[in-house]
């Protein structure tokens, strides 16, 4: 597994180093609660409130800042599969610190958890799961994120 860790902009990088460690847990967290176990790749780029407002709009027409945006290389529920005994190339995050560490205080939790929780929502995505398709997919993916986020030490 390979978790390559970008920063769309320069206030963005003060974040504390531990944070890109999180992520890598809780990408690998996910992968193998999903039991996938093919050799990935997966790109996280941290950006601010501002950074994923513009991302938001251009790719969901959606003019707001949102916490995570998930953009997946493979159409799981179509089909898609990454080709076998080859590194797959997951897909990529995007990631507002800055909208992680206010939700992080608006539920009274810590920053690293929130990071590691919308990791692991992101990548849920990226292995084709979709909350917004039915109400009983939005549980059952939210089952899984907490019960991956429960395997994580921060």
């Amino acid at each position: 597994m390979d978790v390559k860790i970008r920063f769309s902009k320069k206030n963005v990088r003060r974040v504390n180093l531990s944070v890109p460690l999180v992520v890598t847990k809780a990408v690998q967290a996910a992968l193998e609660y999903e039991e996938f176990h093919q050799p990935t790749q997966i790109s996280v780029t941290f950006t601010d409130n501002e950074g994923i407002r513009e991302l938001n709009r251009t790719y969901r027409e959606k003019d707001a800042a949102t916490d995570v945006l998930s953009f997946p290389q493979y159409d799981f529920a179509a089909g898609e599969t990454p080709l076998p005994d080859f590194r797959c190339e997951l897909g990529d995050i995007v990631l507002s610190l800055e909208r992680a560490r206010t939700q992080a205080k608006e539920i009274g939790h810590g920053f690293k958890r929130e990071v590691a929780f919308l990791t692991v929502h992101s990548v849920l995505h990226l292995l084709g799961y979709d909350h917004e398709r039915s109400e009983a997919d939005d549980e059952e993916m939210c089952r899984r994120q907490r019960e991956i986020v429960s395997t994580i030490r921060f």
